[in-house]
């Protein structure tokens, strides 16, 4: 993206929620991202940025193919910002995930002036997988739907942070 003189715009990743929701117009979405290896799980918010919901699973191939689609899908959906799943330790290290994600959102980034929010998804993968148990859902079917549940997960938790900042 350009700005009016034509020079590259690009976005900016945050960790401070707050810095985060300053940037963010009103009524819009946002999309939450479980970035794994194999796949870009993707959950939308609604409008007022209440409820987070399961989108889609993009297979990932190379960065520019998925960050095309993904910078798609958010125009489709006239998004405001994207909350990126940072697949901290559990004892609050930065693994080699960490270092994979940090990459994707600064090379999103390039590509896009939308915010990124990283924000910490310790277990979000494992409260997804604990739901679709408890849901009875089979393991084929919890294999289809796991990386977007995660990713409703992360935006969740983000969104619900959000509110309680308000309050």
């Amino acid at each position: 993206m350009a700005n009016s003189t034509g020079e590259r715009m690009s976005g900016e990743t945050l960790e401070d929620i707050e810095a985060f929701a300053a940037k963010l117009g009103a009524r819009a979405p946002l999309i939450g991202i479980d970035a794994g290896t194999k796949t870009l799980g993707l959950a939308l918010s609604d409008i007022t940025r209440t409820i987070a919901s399961p989108l889609t699973v993009i297979r990932r191939t190379k960065f520019k193919d998925d960050a095309a689609e993904l910078l798609r899908i958010a125009a489709e959906h006239r998004i405001d910002g994207f909350v990126l799943g940072l697949p901290t330790n559990l004892d609050g290290t930065a693994g080699p995930r960490v270092q994979a994600t940090r990459a994707f959102a600064r090379n999103l980034n390039a590509l896009s002036e939308l915010p990124i929010l990283l924000w910490d998804e310790r277990l979000s993968t494992a409260a997804a997988e604990r739901t679709l148990l408890e849901a009875d859902a089979s393991r084929r079917r919890r294999a289809q739907v796991i990386d977007k549940l995660a990713a409703a997960i992360i935006l969740q938790g983000a969104l619900d942070r959000m509110r309680r900042m308000k309050s």
